[in-house]
C-alpha cells in the first residue's frame, strides 16, 4: 500500500470535495481518497502502481487543479 499527497486548488465547499473524491476513486488501482477542504490536501492510497497523470486528470475532470 502506498500513499501520495497532492495539493488540490479551487475547491470551496463539501460538494467540491465529493466531486474530487468520486473522480479520483474511479482511477484503476486507487483504494482510498481523503480530501481536506481547508488545506486542499488530497491523500490517495493505492494497492499497486497508479499512473500519476491519471490521478491528475481525474482531478481536472472534476473541475479542479493539482498544484
Amino acid at each position: 500500500m502506498t500513499t501520495t499527497t497532492y495539493a488540490v486548488t479551487g475547491m470551496t465547499c463539501h460538494h467540491c470535495v465529493m466531486s474530487v473524491t468520486e473522480e479520483v476513486s474511479a482511477v484503476p488501482g486507487v483504494s482510498g481518497v481523503d480530501v481536506d477542504l481547508d488545506s486542499g490536501a488530497m491523500t490517495v492510497t493505492t494497492d499497486g502502481p497508479v499512473d500519476d497523470d491519471a490521478v491528475r486528470a481525474a482531478v481536472a475532470d472534476a473541475g479542479y487543479s493539482v498544484a
